[in-house]
């Protein structure tokens, strides 16, 4: 009986999450806003991002980072071109080598995001990478709103 309860809270919660997360989307529509959506689980990861396509009628670009990589925001730009979709969810930050490296060179650049970026940037990020964001670019982190948890 317990963990029907708390199966029902846990559904519930990431039901509210999800809405957060989508109405974060659509109000930043034509604009950089930087989004961190926290869950520790990739596969969850992706099924959360097919439930965030039942809240909002937005075509989401995805992006899987590369294990190599070496700048979030060079990264991003080679694979976007000139195109600006309506919102872009960045996943595999935990997959990256050098994500030390990363993680600053993006605070480094952090003010080149709004001027070429006009769409809300979805991090997904676990609990470590979201530490490594508060001790390694402590100003980038500050630009998210509030870290919308899925755990």
């Amino acid at each position: 009986m317990i963990t029907l309860i708390n199966n029902q809270d846990n559904k519930t919660n990431i039901s509210i999450a999800t809405q957060r997360l989508a109405r974060a989307i659509a109000l930043s529509q034509g604009q950089f806003s930087l989004l961190l959506a926290c869950c520790n689980s990739t596969n969850k990861q992706q099924q959360l991002s097919s439930l965030l396509n039942e809240f909002l009628p937005l075509a989401i670009t995805e992006l899987s980072i590369p294990a190599s990589a070496q700048t979030l925001y060079t990264t991003i730009s080679s694979v976007l071109g000139s195109t600006q979709p309506q919102a872009l969810m960045v996943q595999g930050l935990e997959s990256v080598e050098a994500i030390n490296q990363l993680i600053v060179s993006t605070n480094l650049m952090r003010n080149e995001f709004p001027k070429r970026f006009h769409f809300p940037l979805v991090l997904w990020v676990n609990d470590e990478i979201l530490r490594k964001l508060v001790w390694l670019a402590p100003d980038l982190k500050d630009w998210a709103a509030a870290t919308i948890r899925f755990d």
